[in-house]
């Protein structure tokens, strides 16, 4: 007769991880913007998405997080016998960021018979080298944590607000309300009206209105905005010690999540600078990397001027965020003209002329400087005068602050 014996499931370590705690612990590795440096600690990482850099990454991830017993990594990373269990940890980790969509695994490359494999191998690419991408809906939560430090850190949110908004009109109503004065609109707080009233003249019927009753809601026009996020990825963006890409890109998606999910009236379009200029789909910008060395403003701010000359909105916007000054220039024959050598004054003319057609246009440029360099700041500052915009000079730590702030303040004014 079969015996069955049944014994306490007692599960994988593996299993009790918080995918979105590790996603978020991984959150520099999968937004890595080609910053191969011994300041960082993805450094010593493969720049290719292999899944053999993605175990490495999460097991760093165990080691500097909260995401299982101490004790238990501790024990399976120092006892030689038990390296098995920790591959399999590391295994399984990345089997389930795959099956919860949050990574799409690429197949092994196959080489053809009588082709020469990459660096050097024939035949099948061995499994270490399996590429992974990540997918939309990690590229969705990234930014929706993003977005959440933000505003956090800006002591307010975006989410859950107990205002009520006329759809229709774009106004949205909040409990505030303020003594009428001549010239408001007559949007009035009956409630607050009758409670003066009453509390002048005391119960009764009927109730006599004075114009000293007469309170009125005050409102917050939500005004519909084209923002062009003009985003440097020249080489400078990843020099000097520091990457100021990736808090880059981190601030852009989280821009990017608030305007789809707050103001969905509004557009966002990315463009990207660097020898040249090109625009990309958002989806896109978590996956960029620092290009090529030189900084061409004035085709970024040509192509992002032709995005919005065809948004019909109240209010069109660039959004430029840099750490170098114009560095080269796009001739009328297509050639590239380069000079990273100071300030060269045909490319800053070249420069400026774009962005006095793009206050010609209407077009509102607000730059955020990641440099402090006294003739860029010059040259920033004569860019605001001219396009009636804002510069901030801040940190890749403190840019996600400054850009929203800027952006909020924008996007609202009081009406009466």
């Amino acid at each position: 007769m079969k015996i069955t014996r049944y014994s306490k499931y007692t599960g994988e370590a593996a299993d009790a991880v918080e995918l979105e705690d590790l996603i978020n612990q991984l959150s520099d590795f999968l937004l890595q913007s080609g910053f191969n440096s011994p300041y960082s600690q993805w450094g010593e990482f493969d720049a290719e998405r292999t899944m053999e850099s993605l175990r490495q990454a999460i097991l760093r991830a165990l080691e500097e997080g909260e995401l299982i017993s101490k004790e238990l990594l501790d024990e399976l990373m120092s006892n030689p016998q038990r390296q098995k269990e920790l591959e399999r940890l590391l295994d399984r980790l990345a089997e389930r960021l795959a099956q919860e969509g949050f990574i799409s695994q690429q197949p092994p490359m196959v080489t053809e018979a009588g082709q020469k494999a990459p660096r050097g191998r024939a035949g099948r690419d061995d499994q270490s080298r399996v590429r992974f991408e990540i997918t939309d809906k990690t590229i969705d939560f990234l930014g929706f944590r993003a977005l959440k430090e933000l505003m956090g850190s800006l002591g307010k949110s975006s989410m859950g607000r107990h205002d009520t908004r006329d759809l229709a009109t774009g106004v949205e109503t909040s409990a505030a309300s303020k003594p009428y004065e001549f010239g408001d609109t007559l949007n009035l707080d009956i409630g607050a009206t009758l409670f003066n009233a009453v509390r002048r003249n005391g119960p009764g019927l009927p109730i006599e209105l004075e114009h000293s009753d007469l309170r009125v809601h005050q409102c917050d026009y939500q005004s519909s905005c084209a923002t062009v996020l003009l985003l440097d990825c020249s080489h400078s963006m990843i020099l000097y010690g520091e990457d100021r890409f990736t808090p880059a890109k981190r601030v852009s998606m989280a821009l990017s999540h608030l305007i789809r999910t707050q103001y969905p009236g509004d557009s966002l379009h990315l463009v990207l600078f660097h020898d040249t200029a090109e625009e990309l789909p958002l989806a896109e910008l978590a996956r960029v990397q620092v290009g090529p060395f030189y900084t061409n403003t004035r085709e970024g701010l040509r192509l992002a001027r032709r995005i919005l000359s065809r948004q019909k909105k109240d209010m069109r916007q660039i959004v430029m965020i840099t750490d170098g000054k114009p560095s080269a220039l796009t001739l009328e024959d297509g050639r590239v003209y380069k000079n990273a050598f100071g300030l060269d004054p045909m490319v800053v003319s070249e420069t400026l002329d774009e962005v006095a057609r793009c206050r010609r246009a209407g077009i509102m440029i607000n730059t955020f400087m990641l440099a402090s360099d006294y003739a860029l700041v010059r040259f920033v500052q004569k860019v605001s005068e001219m396009c009636r915009g804002k510069a901030y000079f801040t940190t890749p730590h403190t840019l996600g602050q400054y850009l929203l702030m800027d952006f909020l303040a924008k996007k609202t004014r009081h009406i009466h």
